[in-house]
């Protein structure tokens, strides 16, 4: 069974390889189109049937949630009232392996009353569909996943990457930016995280675990417990940054020095330690985080002056991961 599975993942992945080999000039102009058709406040219409059509579903709530307005236009209602959908200036996305499904091809000829321009996603450049469109973005495959070569696996992948990839370009062509996405996920952690600053989640004020330079090691444990903090933040004698000292800091000194509550703190801090902007997103101070594998970043104001700390423990409780 893995073997199978596997030559069912590898015939995919094939697939995806013929895809990139597929594209050409017609997928810039199909991303201009769309841009164009953005630009002038029309939408995107999505259109297709059967697994076609669930890829379709899924382009379409990816261009929604990147800020380009598209809506699904049901083929099978479609000659029933559901063209409303469709204004002129609209731009039509339409998916069909073959490019002769029929209801798709009975469509056509109703779709193109409208001034709209139509982009297929096919597997058949020659195909009635095809002929049709303004844009043709040739999602062959060289065969399906499946064992009998019927099933749309391989295929309906390529028309899944070939969306994206629509998607994304466009995105990056509008200059969508994460505070853009932000606005169109506010109930996940991702939209909290790029829409909260670092000053809102921060440690600061009486939360925030102080020392002097001169302190010694059991003044900054003292400091750390009675603010329920992981670290420490080391100040000179003109409350300017010297560095912060960790639990980890603590955990790898008293391993070489049992006794080492009665130094200083500073033999031990770590100098010059990651900051960010209290003005930086949340978002920011994740990336800061995982990517350094700290646990806790220090913030300064727009005079480079300490003035709180995240800890890697705040994510949670402000629901960010």
């Amino acid at each position: 069974m893995l073997t199978k599975a596997r030559c069912v993942i590898e015939t995919e992945i094939a697939a995806l390889h013929q895809l990139i080999e597929n594209l050409d000039e017609e997928f810039s102009s199909a991303v201009e189109t769309l841009h164009q058709t953005l630009s002038a406040h029309h939408k995107i219409v999505v259109v297709g049937i059967g697994k076609s059509g669930n890829i379709g579903h899924k382009i379409a709530a990816t261009l929604n949630s990147t800020g380009a307005t598209a809506v699904v236009l049901n083929s099978q209602n479609a000659l029933h009232g559901d063209l409303g959908l469709i204004s002129d200036g609209d731009a039509v996305i339409i998916l069909s392996q073959s490019g002769e499904t029929d209801e798709l091809v009975n469509l056509l000829p109703y779709i193109r009353r409208y001034q709209v321009r139509l982009i297929s996603l096919t597997g058949k450049p020659g195909s009635s569909l095809a002929k049709q469109s303004n844009h043709i973005l040739n999602t062959s495959v060289p065969r399906e996943a499946c064992p009998l070569n019927l099933a749309p696996t391989s295929s309906s992948t390529a028309m899944l990457a070939m969306g994206d990839a629509l998607a994304m370009v466009l995105l990056e062509k509008r200059g969508f930016t994460e505070e853009d996405f932000a606005r169109f996920h506010p109930g996940g952690s991702l939209g909290r995280a790029l829409l909260i600053k670092v000053s809102e989640i921060m440690r600061s004020g009486d939360h925030l675990a102080l020392v002097s330079l001169g302190a010694t090691v059991h003044d900054a444990l003292a400091a750390m417990t009675s603010k329920r903090s992981g670290a420490c933040l080391v100040l000179d004698q003109k409350d300017q940054l010297a560095g912060i000292f960790t639990h980890g800091d603590f955990a790898r000194a008293f391993q070489k020095d049992p006794l080492l509550g009665l130094q200083q703190v500073a033999a031990f801090m770590t100098k010059e330690p990651i900051t960010l902007s209290a003005n930086s997103l949340a978002a920011e101070a994740v990336a800061t985080i995982g990517g350094n594998q700290i646990d806790d970043v220090v913030v300064l104001d727009e005079l480079g002056n300490p003035i709180g700390m995240v800890d890697s423990q705040d994510f949670a409780r402000h629901r960010l991961i």
